[in-house]
């Protein structure tokens, strides 16, 4: 989950009311539509304000029903018919401006032909934008045209975090990745974008500083922010450290986030605004500078790259084990349960069980993953999971996760292990059993089809529909390919003696 923090500001005022998660829209955006005939006719002129809503009430105090950022209307009905005095006015807006009110807009028609002057002059006093809402204007238009506002909005801040993802991704994929991406970064968001190293030193740099702020000043607040989430900031036994942090240093808005799990780079920005998309636009860089200074900061690139090139030059997988890690290793099979797996989901897959070592073949997905990380059930996946294995013992692990995950589809099972305990077949000395299981399986030799259905069907208890599923055919190929081995073999099939032996024979051939 992530975490976000804010450095207190120990000389602000109480914090002011929190606002909707929706995309502000400018005053001065609703005041140009043409079609509402709306007047600003009190309050500042700030191009700057924003509005996140549109409410409606009648209420002497709507204060305790605004959530903050609103547009209030009123046709002015709760306005005592004796006369009202500057009194009443005064603590009506004050009210509003105390529980988070952006402006207020009064509906002239049908309880007042003109707006109160004693109202303008109170938003005057209390800075509240008020705007004339004329007769033929319905406040139900006003609001439609907030939220179409907000529509548009929403789908510039989608098309540009989408462009802002393209362009990045374009970045990564440059030589000289890690300032491409800080450069991109630096121009969507505006402002400065610098990568931290585990020390803390500025490793690289792109964009600069807001022109009211000193940069200096602003650099040492940034470098101070990335501080509350590096690890080293956070020793063990202390509460978990966020994965990102916000603060502001003046008229500057600062953002940190942490790159990978436990590395210790930190991506820090600086810029003169903050727009929504801009923390989803950041996220996205540093996923992939960890990626960037994951494969630098550990050189586990550069091991893998070194062992797929032993491999084809023919070195065996006990001297290039050693590169990926000690100890034994498992083999992991996983089939998506919806579509078929892409690169990303692959990826994604091993992420989750802890290994970058993966191959995506066809419609299944194989890992390696060290022995103790230990693969959990994946949400959407179906896994068959190896027993241990020494780097020499890979390939038979390969054949063991594969038979593994046929079983765990065949009984709907989201993982399933290899069983490794020993075994009543392991009294036999393995040759005298590899012998016995040659000469009985003789018939079947050269149709591994025929074999690896019998094995199957054996393994599942003799049923027809989970057999055709963990192969993959028809419940129909299964029955003739069992009925061909039963000929084959000259063997009744239905004898619990049979199939223990051919069980038995299996397992060894």
């Amino acid at each position: 989950m992530e975490g976000v923090h804010t450095m207190p500001d120990t000389t602000a005022p109480a914090p002011a009311p929190a606002v909707p998660p929706t995309p502000p829209v400018p005053l001065q955006a609703l005041l140009a539509r043409e079609d509402l005939a709306l007047r600003r006719i009190a309050g500042p002129a700030d191009p700057g304000i924003v509005i996140h809503g549109a409410h409606t009430s009648e209420m002497t105090d709507p204060s305790p029903y605004l959530l903050g950022g609103e547009l209030l209307l009123t046709a002015g009905v709760h306005i005592p018919a004796a006369g009202p005095s500057g009194a009443y006015f005064d603590g009506y807006v004050s009210r509003i401006v105390a529980g988070g009110g952006t402006a207020l807009g009064f509906g002239v028609a049908p309880v007042h032909d003109t707006v109160p002057p004693a109202l303008v002059a109170a938003c005057e006093r209390h800075g509240l934008p008020l705007l004339e809402v004329p007769p033929r204007t319905t406040f139900s238009a006003v609001a439609r045209a907030v939220w179409q506002l907000m529509a548009q909005a929403r789908l510039a801040e989608l098309r540009r975090v989408t462009e802002a993802q393209q362009s990045l991704a374009a970045a990564a994929a440059r030589p000289d990745p890690v300032p491409s991406v800080l450069r991109r970064l630096s121009r969507h968001l505006s402002g400065r974008a610098v990568l931290y190293g585990p020390d803390g030193t500025e490793i690289a740099g792109a964009g600069r500083e807001t022109e009211t702020e000193t940069p200096q000043d602003v650099r040492a607040a940034l470098a101070r922010l990335a501080g509350v989430v590096r690890p080293a900031s956070h020793p063990a036994g202390a509460p978990s450290r966020p994965s990102s942090a916000t603060d502001t240093h003046g008229g500057t808005h600062l953002a940190v986030y942490a790159l990978g799990a436990g590395e210790g780079f930190v991506l820090g920005v600086a810029s003169a605004r903050r727009e929504a998309g801009d923390h989803t636009i950041a996220s996205v860089a540093a996923v992939l500078l960890a990626l960037l200074t994951g494969e630098h900061h550990s050189g586990a690139g550069a091991a893998r790259s070194s062992a797929l090139v032993r491999l084809l030059l023919g070195a065996p997988p006990e001297e290039v084990a050693p590169l990926l890690g000690t100890g034994r290793w498992l083999v992991v099979h996983a089939r998506p349960e919806a579509q078929a797996p892409d690169p990303v989901a692959a990826a994604a897959l091993g992420t989750a069980l802890g290994s970058p070592l993966v191959d995506l073949a066809g419609d299944v997905v194989r890992v390696l993953v060290p022995e103790d990380r230990t693969p959990r059930p994946q949400p959407g996946w179906t896994l068959g999971v190896s027993a241990p294995a020494e780097p020499r013992e890979w390939p038979a692990a390969d054949t063991q996760a594969a038979r593994a995950l046929a079983r765990a589809r065949a009984v709907r099972a989201p993982l399933l292990n290899h069983a490794a305990r020993p075994a009543l077949a392991d009294l036999v000395p393995a040759a005298d059993a590899e012998t016995h299981a040659r000469t009985l399986l003789a018939p079947l030799a050269g149709q591994p089809a025929l074999a690896e259905t019998l094995r199957a069907w054996l393994s599942l208890h003799g049923s027809w529909d989970r057999t055709a599923v963990a192969l993959g055919v028809h419940r129909n190929t299964v029955r003739q390919r069992v009925a061909r081995c039963a000929a084959l073999l000259d063997t009744d099939l239905d004898d619990p003696d049979v199939r223990m032996e051919l069980w038995f024979a299996l397992r060894r051939g």
